[in-house]
C-alpha cells in the first residue's frame, strides 16, 4: 500500500512538471500560428506601438502587444494596396462615391482592421469601436485598444483614414477628435464577419472582401442612406 501511494505521488509530480513545461510551449504555438510581414519602414513604428500597448497595464502580455502591433501595420499595408488609395482622404471618398473604388471609407478601414485583430484572440488586450461626431458627415471611426478590463478612454487608438491608409496610433483621450465608444457596433461587425466565415468554411476571403456593415455612416460623398443603427464615415 505504501509503495502504491509513493508511485501515485511520483506520478502526480510528473504530471505537474509536465503541465508547467507544456503550458508555455502551447502559448508559443498559439503565437506562432500568426506571422505578419511588417514593412521595413514600419518596423520601428510597430515596436513603438507594442511598447505603448504594453505600458497600458502590468497585466498586458508583451508577446500579445507585439503580435497586435505587427498585425495592425501588416493589415493596414495590405488594405492600402487593396483599396488603391489615391489623393486625399476626401478625394478617395469621392472616387468610392462614383464607383471608381470599392472601399476606403473610414468605417471600412476600422471594420477590416477590427476583424483582423480580433482573429488573434488575445487574452490581455481588448478591442473597442470608437466614433467621433457620429451620424454627421464629419464622423470618423477608429479602433481603440485597452488592457483587459480598462475603460475606453484609457486606450490607444488605431486610425487609418485621416492619413490615407497609413496607421496612426496614440492615446484616444488626447486626440483632437473626441471619440466615444460604440460597443454594439463592434459586436455587429464581428458577428457579421463570423457569419460570412461560416458560409465559406474553406477560408477564402480577406476582411476587405467581406462587406460586414452596409450600415448608415455619415460620410462625405456617400452614395446612399441605409436604414440601420450606425452612422458612416
Amino acid at each position: 500500500m505504501k509503495l502504491q501511494i509513493q508511485s501515485l505521488s511520483y506520478f502526480g509530480a510528473v504530471l505537474v512538471i509536465f503541465g508547467a513545461w507544456t503550458r508555455p510551449a502551447l502559448g508559443d504555438q498559439q503565437q506562432q500560428a500568426f506571422s505578419f510581414q511588417v514593412q521595413k519602414a514600419d518596423v520601428a513604428k510597430a515596436g513603438k506601438l507594442a511598447g505603448e500597448l504594453t505600458s497600458l497595464s502590468p497585466r498586458v502580455n508583451r508577446d500579445e502587444a507585439k503580435l497586435l502591433a505587427d498585425c495592425a501595420f501588416a493589415t493596414v499595408t495590405k488594405l492600402r494596396r487593396e483599396y488603391r488609395m489615391f489623393g486625399t482622404p476626401i478625394f478617395n471618398n469621392f472616387l468610392i462615391y462614383h464607383g471608381l473604388r470599392k472601399r476606403g471609407y473610414c468605417y471600412q478601414w476600422s471594420e477590416d482592421l477590427l476583424i483582423a485583430i480580433d482573429a488573434l484572440r488575445l487574452k490581455s488586450l481588448e478591442l473597442h469601436w470608437g466614433e467621433y461626431d457620429p451620424n454627421t458627415w464629419r464622423e470618423n471611426n477608429c479602433i481603440v485598444v485597452t488592457a483587459k478590463g480598462q475603460p475606453f478612454n484609457r486606450g490607444i487608438m488605431l486610425e487609418c483614414w485621416r492619413h490615407l491608409g497609413h496607421l496612426y496610433f496614440g492615446p484616444v483621450a488626447s486626440d483632437w477628435e473626441t471619440y466615444v465608444e460604440n460597443s454594439s457596433y463592434a459586436h455587429r461587425v464581428l458577428a457579421k464577419s463570423a457569419a460570412s466565415n461560416a458560409r465559406q468554411p474553406y477560408g477564402g476571403t480577406s476582411p476587405s472582401d467581406r462587406r460586414t456593415s452596409g450600415a448608415n455612416h455619415g460620410v462625405p460623398f456617400h452614395k446612399s442612406v441605409v436604414a440601420s443603427g450606425k452612422s458612416r464615415d
